[in-house]
């Protein structure tokens, strides 16, 4: 079988494609052909040594994606051969097939393609999570959103706009500036040096906005503390880009909340990620979510799409096409 691996901790150079032994699905398992596997900045994160590091190397990277059900192991009554599923927070997902946790597994309806199903999991079920358990956006709110043309800002200001809510987005160049847009946001912000308070308090009437959410590193962090209005809440995320260092919590200005946001807590159980997810294909499958592909990649091509991910210059999800 197919797979790409990391050799070691460390750049790009440490991907590999091997051939590695076919999986067997164990007790509990279901093993998958894989048909579409997403990137995500979690996967360069596990390459730099950032999560995962308890699973020896060489270790195939790849947390998320879409296929079709070969075969379960003993003990398995949710999912059966034949039936398409999808998957997130499961290691192992950049090959052509995977053994994993019957439970990890939720079904993907007919009206949802593969392509779309892969690039929902992680990244969408991040946007569920920062709009509707973390701060639960209400009608009228504003927000603001870092990288509003990545593949969660996209998704994220989709639920926000779905929720009632305006959207000041922030993207890194004018040519992204319409796919923003695009799926509803109704300013957006050109800027690369965390800049961008003035324009988004002139655009509050100087008020601020109810909630950010930033993964974009530390240069935007003060940035994002001043667009906030008084008791506005700070979603901060993403470890990949680094954080802000040590804060004095007595020096948070204006009765603000904030808080370090990870995706897992929304779905912590199977029964809430089937639940959350399933919302999610629904919001597809009605034509009120969209999902941008920004690039396919061959399995073998996995070190490009990690550049072209670390790059900045991309617009919406990255896959791999085993």
């Amino acid at each position: 079988m197919r797979a790409v691996v990391m050799t070691a901790t460390g750049g790009r150079e440490v991907l590999e494609q091997i051939e590695r032994p076919e999986p067997v699905a164990g007790p509990g398992e279901a093993l998958v052909e894989i048909a579409v596997a997403g990137v995500n900045f979690m996967d360069i994160g596990v390459r730099q040594g950032i999560a995962w590091t308890d699973i020896p190397n060489p270790k195939i990277l790849g947390v998320e994606g879409v296929g079709r059900v070969l075969a379960v192991g003993e003990g398995v009554e949710a999912v059966q051969p034949g039936q398409r599923v999808a998957w997130v927070y499961a290691p192992g997902s950049y090959a052509e097939r995977i053994a994993i946790p019957a439970t990890s597994l939720v079904p993907v309806p007919d009206a949802v393609d593969d392509r779309t199903a892969a690039s929902i999991m992680m990244q969408g079920l991040t946007a569920s999570h920062f709009a509707t358990d973390f701060y639960p956006v209400q009608p009228g709110d504003v927000a603001f959103v870092h990288a509003a043309a990545g593949g969660v800002g996209l998704l994220l200001t989709q639920i926000i706009k779905l929720r009632g809510g305006r959207v000041i987005g922030r993207v890194s160049s004018e040519d992204k500036v319409a796919v923003a847009r695009e799926v509803g946001a109704d300013h957006v912000i050109v800027d690369t040096e965390g800049r961008f308070a003035e324009e988004a308090l002139r655009l509050t009437d100087g008020e601020g906005v109810h909630v950010v959410y930033d993964g974009s590193g530390p240069t935007t962090f003060q940035g994002s503390l001043d667009v906030l209005r008084r008791s506005g809440t700070f979603c901060w995320y993403g470890p990949v880009l680094g954080g802000p260092g040590p804060l004095d919590i007595m020096s948070l200005p204006r009765s603000i909340k904030i808080g370090y946001a990870v995706f897992f807590d929304h779905v912590h159980t199977p029964v809430l990620l089937r639940k959350h997810a399933a919302q999610l294909f629904q919001w597809v499958a009605d034509g009120k979510l969209k999902v941008r592909i920004g690039g396919e990649y061959a399995l073998a091509d996995a070190a490009k799409a990690h550049a072209d991910m670390e790059s900045r210059r991309t617009t919406g999800k990255l896959v791999l096409i085993p």
